[in-house]
């Protein structure tokens, strides 16, 4: 016989009802709900089915609507209740009630199903919120002006009809707009009480918070009858939640202040210690710090780093004296403590000639600074950073110039330069005059641990970007690809949230150039997913292989043989001589090249050095021909381009001395000598020709297995048998 399958609307549900048997049903969804219901009244002999509707069983028992029956799936359990209009109505009237624990009871169940949207319009529609709004604003039975909320059963019914208020109003059914001023004020009595309820202040501060956010009016009206000072109060109560909701509307009433209130208000704070109290208190407290206080403490950063946007905004005035006094204080904490006679009379145009080059020395581009400082942004907060360098790091500043202004070898490091591209790069990480996130958490615990945080910041930032620049051997050219590198050092330990600004010191200065590269190729491993132990097993194998194939390679190019310049006793480059090895392996030979003659055949070379006489290969400056020349700089170029081989001629050594055209050259040839003597190839182009063939070589035996996911571990092999009875017997 043939099952039908059940149609694709029908799904299998449970419905329960207090004090009778479930019903078990297939309910149809393309029936109307109030057909659905009638039938399940019927199961159950109940008359009027208008007078009841469908709950979701758990969560938050949300009433089913034909908007929101799709969400009824297979094995679904639903509750028949009371229809919505009825329990408001009948909740509504339980407010009304002479005793206070029957309008405790009907608040408790108001909260239960004020979630619910259906239900939340139905008591909303029977004035509802005025209903409640009663409750708050008459705080006890009598309704004196000043009520006495001592008793904890008062306290909590108006913590009660202050939750249920705010739960009805989150739907945004009826604007915060429309409150009265006069309840206003009342729930921010009840925020600057003394001897107050715990369990009402935090519910109080909530729902300041959402008038704030919502109505600019009424926001000014909590700016101005909250105190900053009572905040403060409330944060210092060990109280997570007061603290978490008082932190709550201080970020709401900073959001909503006008730019010159909000400085003025965050100026108020950080001299009340606000700033200490936060690190100290909250961020260092015992307790695990929530998701919305880790929020509000983000909020408090962006607006506090949002006070330096003007300075971010504004480009340097030529025409302003301040200005132009802050720029030649900046140049004189460099330069004038080294001048030899201050008294000495200079010329007009003498001192300025010398302002200009020593603006230059500084690392702008040119000898008039306001130009570089005409960009915005960063604006005049570059100039503040490095006044705030030079200032309070005195020692490092002068440091940093007169290191880099000294240099002849295109490896100076601009001051000036890199300290206005740091600013652009630190507003940036730190998102400054970014408008503030709805969700998001990313402060750093640091900011809080100290003033002027930014600029701290920048001094440790300017000092990492000098050593990364040493660190890099790099030129004004590279100047991208440092700030590239910088970023990334700043950004990783941003990202680690160190708690203090010394231990940001000590881990950033850790990650070296060196180590960033390390990070990065191990990231990419990672994503192409050769780092799992069997793809490390496989490259170990392949290794081998893939090193003779170097080794061949090495040796072949010695073969072909290359053209080396002499370097003469008189520091001039002279003549030409040819070098190659054998076709098999045992002979070096070489002789003079005229200048612009093609490479000649190697029978025609007249000298020959046999591989079994070399001793050593020795390169950079234990060569004898670099020894001889002294430290120049010309010398340290030819430094890292030479190598010698040490040789028997009879009883005494002799060398062989080489000047490698390139630095691949050089690379090429050391590899091959040392293959040829037996050593390891140590050279960056092997390492660098070995990663290449290994990462080609293991994609192309991984190709079958494209997206098959590679197992960490190999599969475990099973125990043997019991016995090996099935093992047919040959004999």
């Amino acid at each position: 016989s043939w099952t039908m399958a059940p149609p694709r609307n029908v799904v299998k549900i449970a419905v329960q009802m207090r004090d009778a048997i479930p019903q078990l049903i297939q309910l149809d969804q393309a029936k109307p709900l109030a057909a659905v219901l009638k039938e399940v009244c019927d199961a159950w002999s109940l008359t009027h089915s208008e007078r009841y509707a469908l709950q979701f069983a758990d969560g938050h028992r949300r009433y089913i609507t034909e908007n929101n029956r799709t969400e009824i799936k297979n094995g679904s359990i639903l509750c028949l209740s009371t229809a919505p209009d009825l329990e408001a109505e009948r909740l509504l009237g339980g407010l009304q009630s002479g005793s206070r624990e029957g309008r405790r009871e009907a608040l408790q169940h108001l909260i239960l199903l004020a979630p619910d949207l259906t239900f939340a319009r139905e008591v909303i529609s029977r004035d509802g919120l005025q209903r409640l709004g009663t409750i708050i604003e008459d705080g006890d039975d009598s309704g004196p002006a000043q009520p006495q909320l001592s008793s904890p059963s008062l306290g909590e019914v108006l913590a009660l009809g202050l939750q249920a208020f705010s739960e009805l109003m989150e739907h945004g059914v009826v604007s915060w707009e429309t409150l009265s001023i006069p309840f206003v004020r009342k729930v921010v009595y009840y925020v600057n009480m003394n001897l107050m309820d715990a369990s009402v202040q935090p519910l109080a501060l909530g729902l300041l918070e959402s008038v704030t956010l919502s109505s600019p009016a009424l926001g000014q009206l909590v700016k101005s009858e909250v105190p900053l000072d009572r905040l403060l109060v409330h944060l210092q109560v060990m109280n997570q939640q007061l603290q978490t909701k008082a932190m709550a509307l201080l970020t709401a009433l900073l959001q909503g202040a006008s730019p010159a209130e909000r400085k003025h208000m965050l100026d108020y704070l950080w001299q009340r210690n606000f700033r200490q109290f936060i690190y100290k208190n909250i961020i260092h407290s015992a307790a695990p710090l929530g998701d919305e206080m880790a929020h509000h403490l983000y909020v408090l950063q962006a607006l506090t780093l949002g006070l330096l946007e003007p300075r971010m905004r504004t480009p340097l005035d030529p025409y302003s004296q301040e200005q132009r006094e802050q720029l030649q204080a900046l140049r004189q904490a460099a330069f004038e403590p080294e001048r030899e006679s201050p008294g000495a009379v200079m010329s007009a145009d003498r001192r300025r000639s010398l302002c200009a080059r020593e603006f230059r020395k500084l690392g702008f581009s040119n000898s008039n600074p306001a130009q570089d400082l005409e960009r915005v942004p960063p604006g005049l907060l570059a100039l503040d950073n490095m006044l705030y360098f030079s200032r309070h790091a005195p020692n490092a500043y002068s440091r940093f110039v007169l290191e880099n202004s000294s240099r002849e070898d295109k490896h100076e490091c601009p001051f000036a330069r890199s300290s206005i591209q740091l600013t652009v790069l630190l507003c940036e990480l730190l998102h400054v005059g970014e408008p503030c996130s709805e969700t998001a958490q990313d402060f750093s615990p640091m900011f809080f641990g100290q003033d002027q945080s930014f600029h701290e910041l920048f001094c440790v930032g300017i000092q990492l970007l000098n050593k990364t620049w040493k660190e890099m051997r790099a030129t004004q050219e590279d100047f991208d690809k440092v700030m590239q590198v910088v970023r990334e050092q700043l950004a990783r330990t941003l990202a680690l949230k160190p708690t203090s600004l010394e231990l940001f010191r000590t881990k950033v200065n850790a990650l070296t150039y060196g180590e960033v590269l390390r990070l990065r190729q191990t990231e990419r491993l990672h994503q192409e997913g050769t780092l799992a132990p069997p793809i490390l097993e496989l490259r170990e194998k392949l290794k081998p292989e893939l090193m003779g194939l170097i080794r061949q390679q090495r040796l072949l190019r010695l073969c072909e043989g290359t053209l080396f310049r002499k370097i003469s006793s008189r520091r001039r480059q002279d003549k030409l001589w040819f070098c190659c090895l054998s076709p098999n392996h045992k002979v070096l030979q070489y002789g003079d090249v005229e200048e612009g003659a093609s490479p000649p055949p190697p029978e025609s070379l007249p000298e020959q050095l046999s591989v079994a006489d070399i001793r050593v290969l020795l390169t950079g400056r234990d060569c004898p021909h670099i020894r001889e020349k002294g430290s120049g700089k010309q010398n340290k170029d030819l430094c890292e381009l030479a190598f010698s081989v040490s040789y028997d001629r009879g009883e005494q050594e002799a060398h062989l001395n080489f000047i490698a055209p390139s630095k691949r050259e050089f690379h090429l040839w050391t590899d091959g000598l040392s293959a040829l003597l037996g050593s390891p190839m140590g050279s960056e182009q092997t390492r660098l020709d070995l990663e290449l063939l290994l990462t080609m070589e293991t994609k192309l035996r991984l190709l079958e297995l494209e997206n098959v996911p590679i197992p960490e571990q190999p599969p475990p092999i099973p125990p043997p048998p019991t016995n090996f009875n099935f093992c047919y017997d040959c004999s």
